[in-house]
């Protein structure tokens, strides 16, 4: 005869664990929160009042006057337009060729395939500090120093992309895939139509880890332009942090610009988290 069970009671030592790894967590979550909150509030500060309290969550008094300076007295709308030219023209270029390239890998049987894709790891493995230099003799030996090209195609393929793109094509049943070339479809056909609309989650993946790098890239400017027309936001806003406005702290104007600069990458994140996270828990699953 089946007998009903009472729920047992939560043992004060059980209940001791949980509160304190709940306060633990939200300890460490204030700590990676407030350095944003006190950049927020810095942006609405006046000059007196964040060189007296940079560390005040609560601006007094509420100003938006270095908001509205970052736009009429510095450059940083053509920092912004040329982040945005080059964002978007990056990161498409990204996902087509990073994705047409892990196709290759994963599919395509040719000759030196392991080699080349060990190369690929290998190129992930290098720090980018270490192609600096080279990068900067290339460039001025193609004349593509400071110039847009010099800021586009030196990053318009990137090794990391290509790794994701091959790992997931990789999952993928090669069923339908053959099912295509009986109907007569090509490679690239298949690669376009068939195969690529079903890696959703990795593309969007790609897109928001390639939007982010390179909406924040800083050490390639610095060897690939030199004239501020060709600024984008992060080499601009070193330059506000090394003074070029002259003498002062400066405060609210630099964190409003950082501020403004931070929020399409957040948005961005924000929008598509669930098919980043997607994406990340498909390829944990699959590996």
């Amino acid at each position: 005869m089946a007998t009903l069970t009472t729920p047992q009671k939560r043992q004060p030592k059980g209940l001791v664990t949980t509160i304190v790894g709940y306060a633990v967590l939200i300890f460490f979550a204030l700590v990676f929160i407030y350095p944003f909150v006190i950049q927020l509030a810095n942006a609405f500060k006046t000059e007196a009042d964040a060189a007296a309290n940079p560390l005040s969550p609560v601006p007094d008094p509420l100003s938006t006057a270095s908001v509205e300076r970052i736009f009429v007295g510095t450059a940083f709308p053509t920092w912004l337009a040329n982040s945005v030219l080059i964002t978007v023209v990056v990161t498409l270029g990204r996902v087509f060729f990073d994705s047409l390239a892990g196709y290759a890998l994963a599919r395509l049987r040719f000759r030196g395939r392991r080699t080349l894709f060990a190369m690929v790891l290998g190129m992930m493995s290098v720090p980018g500090v270490v192609l600096l230099i080279p990068k900067f003799l290339v460039l001025k030996q193609l004349g593509l120093f400071n110039s847009y090209a010099g800021l586009i195609i030196p990053v318009f393929i990137d090794a990391t992309g290509i790794f994701i793109m091959k790992q997931s094509f990789e999952s993928v049943s090669m069923d339908i895939e053959e099912a295509a070339r009986i109907d007569g479809a090509g490679i690239f056909r298949t690669y376009w139509s068939v195969v690529l609309p079903t890696m959703r989650p990795a593309l969007i993946t790609l897109t928001i880890l390639s939007f982010q790098a390179t909406w924040n890239e800083f050490p390639h400017t610095l060897v690939a332009v030199q004239s501020p027309q060709y600024f984008t936001l992060p080499r601009g806003l070193a330059d506000l942090v090394s003074g070029s406005l002259g003498a002062g702290t400066q405060y609210p104007l630099k964190l409003g610009a950082a501020l403004l600069a931070t929020i399409p990458v957040a948005v961005l994140f924000f929008v598509f988290q669930r098919y980043f996270v997607r994406g990340a828990n498909e390829g944990g699953s699959k590996g």
